[in-house]
């Protein structure tokens, strides 16, 4: 199956299909899978989502809502369906799921919902919510498999099928003994292929991967990646199973935190929604422009010093942009690339030495090729071999500086416990802003005037 995508002529198709009768609709939406059903909900009113969600059964209906994006409020379209209606989808959604989407409401409208529910699908719903959304417990399902270590290989195939049919997926078997303490994971393969009735505790790995339910999500993920496995036991302090997340809960986090970091170092809140309106959009950024606003004021000042410098060599005012735009863009790439590796590896002082070293190597390199075109463009264009000296030093320098701060501030931001994608592009844009200026123009009034 191909990847789907947003197209005009389905929006079109669909919302023509909505002025008809709800035979015809059903017809349509039959042609489309749930997930791509929910991307065309996008572009649909709150009264046509729920027209559509009343007329789907519910196994269709529940996987709609569960990959419809936060950004389009699946919960508001919980909210206005019927309570039987509704409590068949919560019911019907995995219970990770579920709690995803009810955790967006408001605690009556929590207590409403979980009301009509059965006590037991009430209760795991319930604990899921204690846990923090961003860690491993808000991730965690709690429906899972699981067998005791001293099954014979018979009586483990006849309590994985009874559990499995409860269960709409599972990648892996997870092993408890009587006080439902972890013991380790066995395959399915493993089992079927065991030879005689050989009990569980021969078949098991106890060596395994697993997390607490507060770890962080990009923990989880990042253990999930490392160990190349479909899900990961989640465990209490006296090693209790208490669910498990899986490898599609992941990607989800990953995606999440990549689109957070990419607003975080382009100055945007993580707050503001990529499909909201324009003021939510202006309450996001305006405070991180003032800020940047601020820091701009210094790269003034320099130039205002070296005004009479300026006077005296206009062709420099040309240059400026030149030294302070390749110091930005040098900036952000050094920037980017070691928030990326904060975000996936725990750096040791020795990793985060040399990173920075690195940086400043990259930084003197392409400081050095990149002065020496603009040092052939003077010499060419302005027939001022000296210019062309000052240029390419303070190109040089400049991209040394980008590369060394680009590097080196996140890495100290993130050793005092602030989040280096938050501040790190506002204070790079200021120190190669103001040492660009400052080399050019210093260097030019030594060694020009």
């Amino acid at each position: 199956m191909q990847s789907y995508e947003l197209n005009k002529t389905d929006v079109t198709r669909l919302k023509s299909a909505l002025t008809g009768s709800d035979n015809q609709l059903a017809v349509i939406l039959d042609e489309y899978h749930a997930s791509e059903i929910a991307i065309l909900f996008e572009s649909l009113t709150k009264e046509d989502r729920q027209r559509i969600i009343n007329l789907l059964p519910v196994e269709i209906a529940s996987e709609i809502i569960s990959e419809m994006h936060e950004e389009a409020h699946p919960e508001e379209l919980l909210l206005q369906l019927h309570p039987d209606k509704r409590t068949e989808i919560v019911e019907e959604l995995d219970y990770d799921d579920a709690t995803d989407i009810i955790s967006q409401l408001e605690e009556h409208e929590q207590k409403e919902i979980l009301g009509d529910l059965s006590e037991d699908d009430a209760s795991h719903i319930r604990n899921l919510l204690s846990y923090d959304e961003d860690t491993a417990g808000g991730l965690m399902n709690t429906e899972f498999i699981r067998i005791h270590l001293h099954l014979t290989k018979k009586d483990a195939i006849d309590e994985i099928i009874r559990q499995s049919e409860e269960i709409e997926e599972f990648y892996t078997i997870f092993v408890i003994d009587h006080n439902n303490i972890f013991q380790g994971i066995v395959s399915l393969k493993d089992i079927i292929k065991a030879k005689g009735n050989v009990q569980i505790t021969e078949l098991v790995k106890s060596d395994v991967a697993w997390v607490s339910p507060d770890t962080d999500q990009e923990e989880v993920a990042r253990l999930i990646s490392q160990y190349n496995i479909t899900s990961i036991p989640v465990l209490d302090q006296q090693m209790r199973l208490l669910g498990r997340v899986t490898f599609d809960d992941v990607i989800d986090v990953l995606e999440d935190e990549n689109t957070e970091d990419i607003l975080k170092i382009s100055g945007v809140s993580e707050d503001e929604e990529l499909s909201g309106n324009w003021v939510e959009a202006v309450k996001s950024r305006l405070p991180w422009l003032i800020i940047n606003l601020g820091t701009a004021f210094l790269a003034s000042a320099v130039v205002r010093y070296f005004e009479p410098t300026i006077a005296k060599i206009a062709v420099l005012s040309a240059y400026m942009t030149i030294i302070a735009g390749m110091g930005g863009n040098a900036a952000t790439q050094a920037l980017a690339v070691t928030v990326r590796r904060i975000s996936l590896y725990d750096l040791t002082d020795n990793q985060a030495y040399r990173t920075v070293l690195k940086e400043f190597t990259v930084g003197l390199i392409n400081g050095a090729v990149t002065g020496l075109i603009v040092f052939i463009f003077a010499l060419v264009f302005d027939n001022n071999p000296l210019l062309g000296v000052v240029i390419f030093l303070a190109m040089t320098g400049n991209l040394l500086i980008a590369g060394v701060t680009g590097a080196g501030i996140p890495l100290i931001l993130k050793r005092v416990g602030i989040d280096p994608a938050i501040a790190s592009s506002i204070i790079i844009t200021t120190f190669t802003d103001v040492f660009g200026f400052l080399l050019l123009l210093g260097l030019a009034s030594k060694l020009l005037l």
